[in-house]
């Protein structure tokens, strides 16, 4: 019975850990299913973008208020779990508060830890309420109804709860130091829950001791499903948002690619010395399909950019194509494409690894037509995106595939290409009179 605790604690670690591997394989492998494409450029310049962007949060403070949240919630709850390397010594080994021989750095850390535990709750009831009393409007559009609205509040009360389980285990184990109870010698400094102890005054020594481990416990066992709840929530991102920026477009906005049978076509048609009636080249391997269909069709920097999707509706409150009424909504773009993507895994989990045509794609049974129409590539939803996400790349590539492979384009679009490839302008008028209007007054 000795090491009953330590032997739980172990399980609890290889159960915890277990999962989390066992859902990061899986999240490679569904990011894995998109086209290759090379960002192994300028290592240099992705390195500073992802320093400024990721670490450094630059494109957050254009909202400071909300920036400022953030780095609380963001920056206290990444800096708090760096005691869980303490949590889990103690755990295995049976200790109590293993780095209190670190003296006044200790008490430094402590205490330093409260104060953002404390800050991270003032941060999330913040957010809280200006998700469900104030109701921002961003946070309230039409694709944060149901799992997406629970979800974001599932985080916020999931955060506040360990925070809580954090301060009253600190707070249960200052009061059992000042009392010399067995092994809790005195250790840490405690400007948050040393004012929280007070409650313990009169109480029987062996049930504070008891509620300082229940916290412990719940503390660890908190952490433990919040890393394996992230695979599921908006909040992949604390991972995601590395890479993410790392492997960013680079390019100047509005830079568009092109597609490389197209581009030689092009090409070969403008030399001089090409033969008009040769023969063209025979296609090597897979015939090349020209824009994206469905997620398989996208490259795998567009898939790990819907994971990224923090959901904050930034994107979609600068589209001016949202703000005027129109159905598009760049959140909405990357959120289907993750459902997409998901489901796409579900079939795959099922069939042992095997994707196995359910009779859906992206294009129509996700995302429509009319909301790929709505965008006037403006990019303003790229500047605007914390983590350098580009739903504009993925809008761009489906339209790119109703064009070219289903010539289905609005009316008005096909009339223009059709002007310009007859008239040399997007205008319906003979090239003779182009320049007429030199001659108007």
């Amino acid at each position: 019975m000795q090491y009953l605790g330590q032997v739980l604690f172990l399980l609890l670690l290889v159960v915890g850990f277990g999962f989390f591997i066992k859902n990061i394989k899986k999240l490679i492998r569904n990011i894995k299913l998109g086209r290759d494409i090379d960002r192994s450029d300028n290592p240099k310049e992705r390195w500073k973008n992802m320093i400024r962007v990721a670490l450094g949060q630059s494109k957050m403070v254009k909202r400071p208020i909300p920036a400022i949240l953030h780095i609380f919630v963001y920056v206290g709850f990444v800096i708090i779990n760096i005691e869980m390397l303490e949590i889990i010594i103690d755990g295995l080994f049976g200790t109590h508060r293993a780095f209190s021989f670190l003296g006044s750095g200790y008490n430094f850390l402590i205490g330093f830890f409260e104060i953002l535990a404390f800050l991270v709750i003032f941060g999330v009831v913040v957010f809280w309420i200006r998700r469900n009393v104030i109701k921002l409007k961003r946070f309230n559009q039409p694709e944060m109804e149901g799992w997406a609205k629970r979800d974001a509040n599932n985080i916020i009360y999931i955060e506040t709860i360990l925070m809580c389980f954090f301060l009253i285990m600190n707070a249960a184990d200052y009061f059992l130091q000042t009392q010399s109870y067995t092994h809790y010698n005195e250790a840490g400094a405690f400007p948050i829950s040393g004012f929280i102890s007070p409650i313990f005054d009169g109480m029987n020594l062996g049930t504070v001791a008891f509620i300082e481990r229940f916290c412990w416990w719940a503390h660890i066992i908190g952490v433990m499903f919040f890393m394996n709840y992230l695979y599921y929530s908006k909040h992949l991102h604390i991972f995601l948002a590395f890479p993410n920026t790392y492997y960013a477009n680079l390019e100047p906005q509005g830079e568009f690619d092109n597609l490389e049978s197209v581009k030689k076509e092009v090409q070969l048609m403008m030399d001089p010395n090409a033969d008009p009636f040769a023969a063209p080249a025979e296609p090597q391997g897979e015939p090349e399909k020209f824009g994206a269909q469905d997620v398989m069709d996208l490259n795998w920097v567009q898939l790990m950019n819907a994971y990224s999707c923090t959901e904050c509706g930034r994107c979609t409150s600068s589209c001016p194509q949202n703000i005027t009424g129109k159905k598009l909504s760049p959140r909405k773009i990357m959120m289907s494409t993750r459902d997409r993507l998901e489901d796409v895994s579900k079939i795959m989990d099922a069939n042992n690894g095997q994707f196995v045509d359910d009779g859906k794609t992206l294009l129509n049974d996700y995302i429509t037509a009319e909301e790929l129409w709505a965008c006037n590539t403006c990019n303003a939803c790229v500047e605007e995106c914390p983590i350098d996400i580009s739903p504009l790349s993925i809008i761009m590539d489906m339209r790119r595939y109703l064009v070219m492979e289903q010539s289905a384009a609005p009316t008005e679009l096909n009339n223009m290409m059709q002007n310009i490839e007859n008239n040399g302008a997007p205008w319906q008028y003979n090239q003779m009179d182009r320049l007429n209007w030199k001659d108007e007054n």
